[in-house]
């Protein structure tokens, strides 16, 4: 009896000691789950930065060393890339005249993008109207719609309305005006359900019109998923080639991804140190926007792709 006696008294001290046990091997289990981790994202971050960082290299050797080695490093630095990137190549263009001309199209894009997808996406998430369902499956068909098989209809229609080669890029700001993109519209309508209508219905208590409710109420809400849109949008629209290689004849008119060709077409030859030089200058906003706003584009995405 004193022997159970005894084996009882001591049995807190033994499971304390276990437990004691049982927690340092979980802390040393998730601090080699969290080393593991972070290995593979390090390993996985690297190969995929090491292009960006190969092509910044590159931009500043010649073209025997670009092809000879993968060190990023370059062994023989020369600037000759970026003096002759400052040049002009088919015309009256520069890589800073055609960047400017790449944004004067590019941001009323956005604008207009962000502003007709979020008020048809509204209309579609918070109204039923005669034919709501079969004008919603018409826009979703659209996504599945390439865009190779409009450009002859689309380019004979902007011809007839004066818009190619037009100073104002009317050919490539006008279409945004009308919700053409169906993937931010889907986007937005999916971020939509996630919203509770209860503040709606708050809001056209005190005498709000929809309208003002989707002023007030719904765009602050969907801020994240309007950022994600028009960062979405604003790099399609710096990276759009075949867009204005359609619409646009005039070369002082040229955009950046027309220039970035040109400076490879060039009759004097080409340094690819010159053509990854050019590049990079090009990329430049899109870098620095996407990082300036990566946050709310990252919960936009992630709240987006969550239906409520």
């Amino acid at each position: 009896m004193a022997k159970v006696n005894a084996s009882v008294a001591e049995t807190p001290e033994e499971i304390k000691r276990i437990s004691e046990q049982q927690h340092r091997i979980l802390v040393r289990n998730q601090r080699i789950s969290a080393t593991i981790r972070y290995i593979v994202l390090i390993v996985v971050g690297f190969f995929m930065v090491y292009p960006l960082i190969w092509m910044v290299g590159a931009t500043f050797k010649t073209n025997n060393e670009i092809f000879t080695t993968l060190n990023p490093i370059p062994m023989h630095p020369t600037t000759k890339g970026y003096v002759d990137a400052m040049k002009s190549y088919g015309g009256n263009i520069n890589i800073w005249r055609s960047m400017l001309n790449t944004y004067s199209y590019v941001i009323p894009e956005v604008i207009l993008t962000v502003i007709s997808s979020t008020l048809t996406a509204y209309g579609f998430a918070r109204f039923k109207f005669k034919g709501h369902d079969i004008f919603f499956t018409l826009m979703m068909a659209m996504l599945f719609l390439p865009q190779v098989v409009l450009n002859v209809p689309q380019y004979l229609l902007y011809n007839k309305f004066g818009w190619v080669d037009s100073p104002l890029y009317l050919a490539l700001i006008v279409p945004a005006a009308f919700a053409t993109e169906t993937y931010f519209i889907f986007m937005l309508i999916q971020f939509l359900r996630n919203i509770p209508k209860d503040m709606e219905e708050a809001a056209a208590i005190d005498g709000c019109n929809a309208m003002q409710t989707l002023l007030k109420i719904i765009v602050p809400m969907l801020m994240p998923a309007i950022v994600s849109c028009a960062l979405f949008k604003f790099m399609w629209g710096s990276n759009n080639f075949l867009g204005p290689l359609l619409y646009v004849k005039t070369p002082a008119k040229y955009p950046a991804t027309i220039f970035v060709k040109l400076s490879m077409d060039s009759d004097s030859g080409f340094n690819w140190n010159r053509v990854l030089a050019t590049s990079l200058i090009s990329i430049i906003p899109n870098i620095c926007v996407f990082f300036a706003a990566q946050n709310q584009f990252v919960d936009g995405i992630s709240a987006g792709g969550v239906k409520g």
